[in-house]
């Protein structure tokens, strides 16, 4: 099965206003019709984005959000406030997350099933640590991941969700994973979702590579054959390095 890629830039904690309208501007002149675009500004910047891309196929998507659906949560963001400025989708689980913040398996679910529950699509993303692959423990652990976190869903949510796979020695040092090793982990990554959902649901989810993909390594990546995209950091920031993502993504 053909799977249309998604290239989704995740901008972290970068871009004032101003900084993310010019970027924005530029990122309009993005020509494709075969590759999902989405970005994903900070909490401040989405209105202004959603407005700024109002006509076109770009779309805006949250970083974060909270499980509960209001409260005495100083800081937090609601699914309701982000439906209300016109996001519809979210990362959840991303490994800064994980790692900065303890979001463990339990509170990923739980924002999981919110937010596929009140029609947010999520892209949740699972990971391992350098130490874990050398151990020899990445597949259990992902497995771990996957099963604790998204495996509550029936079969007509979980069309609703996309996996990112961020090995997290990967994430902001340069370095990237091997070809066989990427390939390897998504097809372990879709083999569980055989498994639960069964081959139909297995082929349509969608599962990108979030680990330093970059201009020159992009093509190479996403020719493999179960990868269906790329989450982007730090290249997402630079309008001529995400495109040339984007187009190594229309192949």
């Amino acid at each position: 099965m053909k799977r249309k890629k998604i290239v989704a830039g995740n901008w972290k904690m970068n871009m004032t206003l101003d900084e993310s309208v010019n970027l924005i501007n530029e990122l309009k002149q993005i020509s494709t019709n075969d590759v999902d675009i989405k970005i994903a500004p900070s909490f401040t910047n989405l209105n202004k984005a959603v407005s700024l891309l109002d006509s076109s196929k770009i779309e805006v998507i949250a970083q974060n959000v909270h499980p509960e659906e209001r409260g005495a949560f100083t800081g937090e963001i609601s699914i309701e406030m982000l439906k209300s400025v016109g996001v519809f989708s979210t990362i959840i689980g991303h490994s800064e997350r994980r790692k900065y913040f303890n979001e463990n398996d339990s509170i990923l679910s739980k924002k999981a099933k919110m937010a596929i529950d009140n029609s947010l699509n999520i892209i949740f993303c699972v990971g391992e640590e350098l130490s874990e692959r050398e151990k020899g423990n990445h597949f259990e652990l992902i497995k771990n991941q996957i099963i604790n976190g998204l495996f509550g869903l029936d079969k007509d949510q979980i069309k609703n969700v996309v996996v990112a796979y961020e090995p997290v020695w990967a994430i902001g040092t340069g370095k990237t994973a091997e070809n066989y090793q990427i390939q390897e982990m998504h097809e372990f990554i879709r083999k569980l979702f055989n498994d639960k959902y069964g081959s139909d649901i297995s082929q349509q989810i969608r599962i990108l590579y979030g680990g330093s993909v970059k201009p020159n390594n992009a093509e190479e990546i996403f020719s493999l054959n179960d990868v269906d995209g790329g989450l982007i950091g730090g290249a997402s920031l630079n309008f001529s390095d995400f495109n040339a993502i984007v187009q190594a993504a229309n192949g």
